[in-house]
């Protein structure tokens, strides 16, 4: 019968906006806004990293790829968001679900993996500078962009499959503003004690190993900069990686709050507005921080700007 009611289901009903009526089109206004934001801003970090020699080294390659993921990653959700504001009837179907959910999922993995890798290479530019090439050269960029992409989608591909094969029976209601894993649990009529215990256990390797690396990284990188004798070398070092460090800060302080702790804690209304930090906000304020904290990034993007 479980069975049954989970394949009868035609779509899902995104609840998220019904409360916020009266201030749909100011909701409307502002994403629209921070979409577009998104999109020019990665955009042009990615079009200054490619025209510009002085930026053709691996961090740049990695502020490359983690720009174009923040567009993907936003592309999946504030689109149907929109659509969503808009329209009496906030409906997807479920294939779109699936999807939504499988796409949104992969990017969040990829994330984590890629600021890990991006931490790597900062705390071998500072701390072995004399191997820094030999160490990160151009195989060694692309196997651990790879490695972070395909990492990402195959722990998506499984929630997704663990997920979508959980019973629905009837409900088809979503107290959230996208396809996402802990409001579809929390519709479930079925056992989630798998999907819970995988999100912990996979999550252990996805974001905690990969968080517990940035934080060595940043401890050594710390304690390199304080050996160094020149003021100047110490504050170009800071400024180097405090970019990196306050989006580490920001996207995984969100996404743990809302996929790594304990169900007895967890509370649907709070991880509802935290989705909005790390889905939404978090990649429109990438580029704003790379390019106001960064020197070489803002050099870039003037001379291209004079160009045009």
């Amino acid at each position: 019968m479980e069975r049954g009611n989970q394949t009868s289901l035609k779509e899902f009903i995104i609840l998220g906006f019904s409360s916020l009526q009266a201030v749909r089109f100011s909701l409307f206004c502002g994403f629209l806004f921070t979409y577009l934001f998104t999109l020019l801003g990665n955009t042009f970090i990615i079009i200054t990293a490619l025209l510009d020699q002085r930026l053709h080294i691996p961090m740049y390659f990695f502020l490359g790829n983690l720009s174009f993921l923040d567009i993907c990653y936003t592309t999946t959700t504030i689109p149907q968001m929109l659509v969503h504001l808009l329209s009496e009837r906030s409906n997807i179907s479920y294939i779109g679900c699936v999807l939504q959910l499988y796409f949104f999922f992969s990017f969040v993995g990829t994330e984590c993996l890629l600021l890990a890798v991006m931490a790597f290479d900062r705390s071998v530019a500072i701390c072995n500078p004399l191997r820094y090439k030999l160490i990160i050269n151009k195989s060694v960029c692309f196997q651990l962009a790879a490695l972070s992409w395909v990492s990402g989608f195959l722990n998506s591909a499984i929630h997704t499959v663990f997920t979508f094969q959980l019973p629905f029976c009837g409900d088809n209601r979503i107290d959230y503003f996208y396809c996402d894993i802990p409001p579809l649990l929390e519709l479930s009529c079925g056992d989630t004690s798998v999907n819970k215990l995988l999100l912990l256990a996979i999550g252990l390797f996805i974001a905690w190993m990969p968080f517990a690396c940035i934080l060595l990284s940043y401890a050594y990188i710390i304690s390199t900069i304080l050996k160094m004798p020149s003021s100047l070398g110490r504050r170009k070092a800071f400024s180097t990686c405090s970019s990196h460090l306050i989006v580490v800060l920001l996207y995984y302080g969100s996404s743990i709050f809302s996929y790594l702790r304990p169900s007895s804690s967890y509370s649907l209304g709070s991880a509802r507005l935290i989705s909005v930090l790390y889905s939404i906000l978090t990649p429109m304020l990438n580029p704003i921080i790379y390019a106001l904290r960064n020197k070489d990034v803002k050099e870039a993007l003037k001379n291209m700007i004079h160009r045009i």
